[in-house]
């Protein structure tokens, strides 16, 4: 220095700056150092921050007044500089030599303000609207020229005058210059053209904040004034930034992971040719030279190794961003280390008697600053963890929904679709979580080596003790970590299998009711609920003791090494400066010691959710070549060669030996017994099954119609359009093939009603022409209808054939692949194909099988000849003719006919002739006036307009988000579940810890106060016993809190708030679950009762903890020094205020994220069941941008919630440094009065307290959020439920029914409040044993009836009374139990056949053989290895539909009640099974009363009664022989079904 100086300017003098009461600084210093620094920061920075400004441009700003000013000040920086310059050189002309430094400082600052202009101008080229850079170093700039600006003026005082008038003249010029430039840089430039934030209506505010606004997170106080006036809403968030956003970070990813699989392929074939050559010769011919043994092993250690890294794919695609918060950390790390030191040298100053007060001053002062820095690098750090966190999420998402979309049938069955949404939620919001802490990971170790090398320079090798009781406690901690861990998975099994078991619960939940069987379900809830609390308690019991060593260590830390320090060595003292220093070092170790096993059991978890992800996104996906979709130019549209198909490619074969040629323009009719394989080849066509050989080829798109209809919770015309333009012309039509129409005028919002989830408000027939009309609406070229014709009754179906399917259909030259088990239809289709057993067993048109005389025709004969009834001397004279070409054991054969193919005879043939002549019969307007209506546009135009004047009705209520404050209500229900008087002495147990811990810290502050009175000696025993029993009373009280809060209290009330809600849910009525979708269900079953169950619990004990630290730090500061008293009031006040506005935005933030967040689970868990559908219609990509649109809607709610938290942590943080501010600067102040212990004590306590600020808000605000779980059980808990299921006084007697009896007394009903009747004043009886058949087409009402008996909708008017017994006054259990149902849909539940026949272990197992031998189910299941054992999958999804029914026909079998009512419980299965169930029941139920709906009237036409329903009204109501003697609508039913 003194080279640059010269010997006259000397560079330090301790005389003139420290011991001194007007510090000043030497010239030489102020010289150089001072300028010096920011031009070093920005010469440093600018080579980087170039770098990124070219690799990122945001685009090109226009010039401002403000951009002007800045450049221009930037010029004149830079002449003022260089005039110091030229005046030194023009003084060395004039012989007065300058010490060098006059030449090198003006000259180096001149530079860099040309640097800093010409960054001004290149930010603005970039797009940059505030820069962080610019303005470090204007501050910096001007932090440094203060010490000079003041130097200056005390010289001129001291000297009268201004010796050097130009350098002081320029000086201020600079100093000027700099603070403007400082404060024009805290504002904002405009927008760059062009920008998002211009186009965007609501656009973040972040992308256009200043470098300032994005420090403090000021760009958010909006927001968080909104959302404290009122309520936020959804139209009040801003939209998502863009590089947030789905479509930018899910095809990032993806592209990573395709170079992972790719690499992992490209390694994979390496190591193939290694195994290969290794093994030499015995590779090629594996059985004859090696042991198949070894190929296997060989094998096996090959799959091992393909599998691509998820892991890379996620760092390359998200590390780079993350690595900036990681830097943020290490600063942060570096600048804790500060204030440890700051506190020895206060400590030291209070000691000193005779030192300048500034000292204190500038101590205190450099706390807070350092404070403030921490807390500023803090933030920034945790908002690029907690956004990297976010992205991770969006892309893990959009991953897997992209993936669901694609894998074969084998994959979805590994994982079901409640694993895959666990997938999506749980595991992806692991990785979510782990982001924010896993920078701990490398800061933690860093951390702790740097706090003990402090602790040694304190205390010496001491340290050591308590360094051990650490390292001790790290192996302790990882160990409940481990444990918590194992039982954390069987928790999460037990989750899952209640919420699988939940799920089959809602969706079954009809059948349940019809059955009552609720009660055997809910025991099974509860068993699986009971294993959870188990695991649950366990936990509590581990999460107790690592509390306790938690709190504890810190304390047993100081214990050991204070004590092992005084005792080894007499000359060793104990003193205020090392033990407060020590024990704010302790502090800090604290946090990495606490946080690392955490991480790690983070980790652990996470890569547990990285396998099942990986594993998920690497299974095998559906060949999209398996079927040919080019158009080439063949006469056939769909060919099979050679076909062998199975559903996974290691199962038995489905299909095989498969040739199928279809010209284009025909209609194929497929048909087959129940589980021959009808469904499978329809599949196999769509590329939907492995395909083992041969080829298939498909010409143009393709339409499809699954047996059951797929349908979205959406309105009904987009169920139809499904993605294409609406044509209104071409719409009507549609409708009109469907037979729609007039069930659109029943719906109550047309065709904007919304259908619920699985289409719940419709019934199966409307879902299944719904369907249809999807299908037809497409415009395909190939048509792949399987089934469609089932669920519909018989006029419909033939209507539909007519209009849609058949040779005079829509469809008339379309190719068409039609599934059925109506014979009706097959004379009129071009060719048959036969199915047995996965073969095809005949192929040909109707005439060419039954010339052949196959299993076909014979299997036809028998059918047509029951089916016909003779009206018409014609058509008897047919059949006698036909009579005497039938071989005579045709009929005997009926036996086996199990195995034989049902079809129609030429009898038949010649009957539909005939009828085909009497329907042009004018006799006959029913069937004209379907034939003649065509697609008149004018005639549907009037009734559309008048049905949008209609308000929508929507069935399902959108999820209600409560908003404002919880009702201090809620908290008292959950105290008043743990129990009240637990609750306060919980509270006052809390309190007494934190008296404990007081006591202890007040006793140390005694304990080194010994050391100036110089009798250390005498009672180091005394001072080290009682500072250790305060301690351990302290651990002791700690366990016992958690112990009784969690284990016990907490669990009781998880365990009573959630048998109330399963509890109601079960008692709820059927209106209920048709106006709430199950995932609502659901969610309130799975987060809100995981919340009840584990998160609040938390939240409370650490509220708990924190508060009365607070309180603590509050009540030992203003002991210590009063005057504190005054500034904790508006400290306060500020406190409650930012808490306020935090709590009221961030509450509801959260509430709006978790609304937002069920539609992307029902979304996809809706689009994995529909999938096939989805990709047989190429429809993926509109569901892939769906699911994308949800889940950025999700984080839309969501980032403003991170951010708000960062923007509480800011403010809080600031008080908590302005407390330690205070502490300081009181101690300084009453130095004199105050011992050095006592400043150590209330400045150490002060330190602390930031963190416990801050935990104790955002502890409030998740409490309040998490609280609301509570409310939202609550809410479900309190539903309206049905009639009891027992009614004690009015039980009816146990063998009541004993007649049959049944009488209904004008009654009426509607579904719900405010619709229409839908069934009015019926009046009829029905005697014991009759057999009634019910008809009338689609939402006639004829389901409502059978629901009315089971009082599924209870009466609007009039009742129904059964043997003398009113059903509505008697219990539902009682009622159900006595009636029993076939419903329409068949409903499985998983698990083993014997529970789906007899939940309740009632029947032995003869009784259940029985039964299936009677339901015809006997020979499958004897067949299977597992025997009544058979697992049922989710839904009885590998039972086929037809094996389903039958199931349920045994279960009918097995209650044996006095009466029985059939939904049309034939629609999905074949003729033969139809007729086998028919058969069964007129022998088993002979004496029962039967009520059937009927879609076939062959099966009702030897009924005693048939009943006509027609709106809602009893059409007609006699024996089925006078009803067609009446020739009223029955006749024309009859008509259509061709029995007339």
């Amino acid at each position: 220095m003194e080279h640059l100086c010269g010997s006259k300017l000397p560079f330090w003098e301790p005389n003139l700056t420290l011991y001194t009461d007007l510090p000043d600084l030497p010239e030489c210093f102020q010289l150089s150092i001072l300028p010096w620094t920011p031009c070093i920061f920005l010469w440093v920075t600018s080579p980087f921050y170039i770098l990124y400004l070219k690799r990122n441009n945001r685009g090109y700003i226009m010039m401002s007044i403000l951009n002007r000013i800045k450049t221009v000040l930037g010029l004149i920086l830079w002449i003022v500089c260089w005039t110091d310059l030229f005046s030194a050189f023009h003084e060395m002309n004039q012989n007065h030599t300058k010490p060098p430094i006059f030449f090198v400082t003006p000259l180096i600052v001149g530079m860099t303000m040309l640097l800093a202009t010409f960054l001004i101008q290149f930010e603005r080229l970039r797009g940059v609207q505030s820069s962080g850079v610019l303005f470090i170093f204007w501050t910096i700039s001007v932090l440094c020229a203060i010490v000079p600006f003041r130097s200056k003026i005390m010289h001129t005082n001291q000297e009268n005058g201004v010796k050097d008038k130009l350098r002081f003249t320029t000086f201020y010029i600079y100093f000027g210059l700099t603070l403007l430039e400082l404060i024009l840089s805290c504002f904002n430039e405009k927008p760059p053209l062009f920008s998002s934030v211009v186009t965007d209506p609501n656009a973040c505010p972040e992308t256009s904040a200043g470098f300032l606004s994005k420090m403090t997170f000021w760009w958010f106080t909006s927001m968080a004034i909104k959302g404290y006036k009122s309520p936020l809403e959804n139209k009040d968030l801003w939209s998502l930034n863009k590089h947030d956003s789905s479509d930018m970070v899910v095809p990032n990813l993806l592209n990573e992971w395709e170079v992972e699989k790719s690499k992992a392929q490209s390694k994979q074939s390496m190591k193939e040719q290694a195994t290969y050559t290794k093994a030499g010769t015995g590779a090629e011919t594996n059985h004859v030279g090696s042991s198949p043994e070894e190929v296997e092993v060989l094998l096996s250690k090959r799959k091992e190794s393909q599998k691509p890294s998820f892991l890379w794919a996620l760092l390359r695609a998200f590390g780079p961003y993350f690595l900036i918060g990681s830097a943020f950390k290490l600063l942060q790390d570096l600048i804790t280390f500060i204030n440890p030191q700051l506190l020895r040298l206060l400590i030291d100053f209070t000691k000193q008697s005779d030192v300048p007060s500034w000292w204190g001053y500038t101590l205190a002062f450099l706390m807070f600053g350092s404070s403030l820095l921490q807390t500023l690098i803090l933030h920034q750090h945790f908002q690029y963890c907690f956004v990297t966190g976010m992205r991770l999420r969006s892309g893990i998402i959009g991953a897997i929904y992209r993936k669901s979309l694609v894998i074969t049938n084998e994959a979805k069955r590994s994982s079901t679709v409640g694993e895959v949404v666990n997938l999506m939620s749980v595991d992806a919001q692991r990785f979510m979580d782990l982001t924010t802490f896993l920078n701990m990971l490398w800061s933690a170790p860093l951390q702790i080596i740097l706090a003990l090398f402090f602790l040694w320079q304190n205390l010496g090798p001491s340290v050591l003790a308590g360094v051990a009781v650490m390292v001790l406690l790290i192996p302790f901690n990882a160990f409940i970590a481990m444990k918590t861990r194992t039982y954390q998975v069987e928790q999460m099994k037990h989750k899952d299998d209640r919420i699988k078991l939940m799920n089959e619960v809602l969706s079954g939940i009809k059948v349940l009711k019809l059955y009552a069987w609720e009660i055997s379900f809910k025991e099974k809830v509860l068993q699986i609920r009971q294993k959870e609390l188990n695991v649950l308690r366990k936990t509590a019991y581990l999460s107790a003791l690592s509390t306790m060593a938690w709190t504890s260590a810190p304390f047993l830390v100081a214990l050991t090494s204070f004590a092992v320090y005084v005792t080894v060595d007499k000359e060793n003292v104990l003193d205020a400066e090392k033990a407060f220093v020590s024990l704010s070092l302790f502090n800090i170790l604290r946090f990495p010691l606490n946080m690392l096993p955490q991480v790690i059991s983070g980790i652990v978890q996470a890569s547990v959710s990285l396998k099942r992800i990986q594993d998920f996104l690497s299974h095998e996906e559906l060949d999209p070549e398996s079927v040919d979709r080019r158009n080439n130019a063949s006469e056939y549209a769909v060919t099979v060669v050679n076909g062998k198909f199975s559903w996974a490619k290691q199962e038995q074969v489905t299909l095989e030996n498969i040739n199928v040629m279809v010209p284009q323009g025909s209609l194929l009719a497929v048909v087959g017994h129940v589980g021959c394989g009808k469904s499978s080849l329809v599949s196999a066509l769509l590329g939907e099954m492995e395909k083992l050989e041969g080829q298939i080829s498909i010409r143009g798109s393709v339409a499809y119609v699954p047996q059951q209809a797929w349908i979205q919770n959406d309105t009904l015309r987009d169920n139809i359009l499904f993605g294409k333009p609406y044509l209104e012309q071409k719409y009507h039509c549609v409708l009109e093939a469907c037979a729609l129409t007039p069930d659109l005028e029943m719906l109550p919002g047309g065709d904007q009603t919304e259908i619920g989830e699985k289409g719940i408000n419709l019934s199966g027939g409307q879902r299944q022409r719904v369907s249809l009309a999807r299908a037809l609406y497409s415009e395909a070229d190939v048509y792949l209808l399987d089934d469609p014709l089932s669920a519909v009754d018989a006029h419909v179906a033939k209507h539909i054939f007519d209009k849609v399917v058949g040779p005079e259909g829509v469809l008339k030259g379309k190719t068409r692949i039609l599934v059925t088990h109506g014979i009706t239809f097959l004379p009129q289709v071009d060719n048959i194909l036969v199915l047995v057993d996965g073969r095809v067993s005949e192929m040909g048109s109707y005439q060419d099988l039954l010339k052949q005389n196959g299993a076909f025709a014979e299997f036809l004969r028998n059918y047509s000849l029951e089916d016909i009834i003779e009206e018409d001397d014609v058509t008897v004279l047919v059949v006698d003719d036909e009579e005497e070409d039938f071989p005579d054991d045709a009929l005997s054969n009926h036996t086996d006919m199990v195995d034989n193919e049902p079809v129609v005879n030429e009898a038949r043939r010649k009957f539909m002739r005939q009828m085909s002549v009497m329907s042009n019969d004018p006799e006959n307007p029913k069937s004209k006036s379907i034939r003649h209506r065509r697609c008149s546009t004018k005639k549907l135009a009037e009734p559309l307009t008048e049905k949008k004047e209609q308000k929508e009705d929507k069935l399902i209520q959108a999820e209600t988000a409560e908003t404002g404050r919880v009702k201090f209500k809620v908290y008292w229900e959950y105290a008043k579940a743990v129990g009240p008087f637990l609750s306060l002495f919980i509270c006052f147990l809390y309190g007494c810890q934190s008296a404990a811990s007081i006591g202890a810290n007040f006793w140390l502050s005694e304990w080194t106060n010994d050391a100036q009175h110089n009798r250390t000696q005498e009672n180091v025993q005394m001072r080290v016993g009682v500072y250790a029993a305060l301690g351990i009373t302290q651990g002791a009280l700690i366990l016992a809190i958690c112990l009784l809060c969690r284990a016990y209290s907490m669990l009781k009330a998880a365990h009573t708030t959630h048998l109330n809600m399963l509890h109601a849910i079960l008692r709820a009525p059927q209106a209920f679950f048709e106006a709430t979708p199950s995932g609502r269900v659901l969610n309130r079953f799975s987060k809100d009762v995981d919340t009840i169950d584990s998160l609040i619990p938390d939240n409370i004990d650490i509220w708990m903890r924190t508060f009365w630290y607070t309180v603590n730090v509050l009540l030992v500061c203003s002991v210590l020094t009063p005057m504190f008293l005054i500034v904790i009031v508006p400290l306060m006040l500020f406190y409650w205020w930012v808490q306020r506005f935090y709590v009221a935005t961030s509450r509801q933030l959260k509430r709006l994220e978790s609304v937002s967040r069920s539609p992307i689970y029902s979304h996809f868990s809706e689009s994995i069941t529909g999938t096939s559908v989805i990709r047989a219609y190429r429809r993926n990509s509109a569901f892939v941008l769906m699911s994308d649109m949800k889940v950025d809607e999700n984080q839309k709610s969501y980032y403003p919630g991170i951010v708000s938290n960062r923007w509480l942590g800011v403010r809080v943080e600031f008080i908590g440094n302005c407390i330690v501010l205070f502490a300081a600067l009181f101690a300084v102040i009453g130095k004199d009065k105050l011992n050095p212990g006592l400043v150590g004590l209330s400045v150490s306590y002060a330190l602390q307290v930031t963190m416990s600020l801050n935990w104790m808000v955002r502890m409030t605000s998740d409490l309040e959020s998490n609280i609301v779980a509570v409310e939202r059980v609550k809410e479900y808990s309190e539903t309206p439920t049905e009639a009891p299921w027992i009614v004690k006084d009015k039980q009816p007697p146990p063998d009541w029914p004993p007649e049959g009896n049944v009488q209904f007394m004008d009654y009426s009903v509607r579904y719900r409040e405010g619709l229409d009747l839908v069934l009015k004043n019926l009046s009829l009886k029905v005697k014991g044993g009759e057999k009634i058949g019910i008809v009338g087409r689609t939402g006639a009402g004829k389901s409502s009836m059978t629901l009315c008996l089971f009082r599924l909708i209870e009466a609007a008017e009039g009742e129904i009374i059964i043997d003398d017994v009113k059903i509505a006054e008697i219990g539902l259990h009682d009622l159900r139990s006595k009636l029993t149902i076939i419903p329409q849909e068949p409903v499985l539940f998983s698990g083993t056949l014997r529970m789906n026949l007899d939940p309740f272990d009632k029947y032995s197992d003869d009784e259940l053989w029985k039964a299936l031998e009677l339901s015809h189910l006997k020979k499958f299941v004897s067949n299977q290895a597992a025997k009544l054992n058979l697992e049922c999958s989710e839904g009885g999804e590998n039972l086929s539909v037809g094996q389903r029914q039958l199931v349920c026909l045994a279960r009918a079998l097995l209650r044996k009640t006095r009466i029985l009512i059939l939904d049309e419980a034939t629609a999905a299965v074949d003729l033969e099974t139809d007729d086998l169930i028919q058969s069964t029941i007129r022998t088993q139920f002979e004496d029962c009363t039967v009520f059937t709906i009927a879609h076939r009237l062959n099966t009702i036409m030897d009924y005693t009664r048939v009943l006509v329903l027609d709106k809602g009204q009893i059409a007609e109501f006699d024996t089925p022989g006078n009803l067609i003697a009446q020739k009223g609508i029955f006749f024309g039913m009859a008509k259509d079904a061709g029995l007339v």
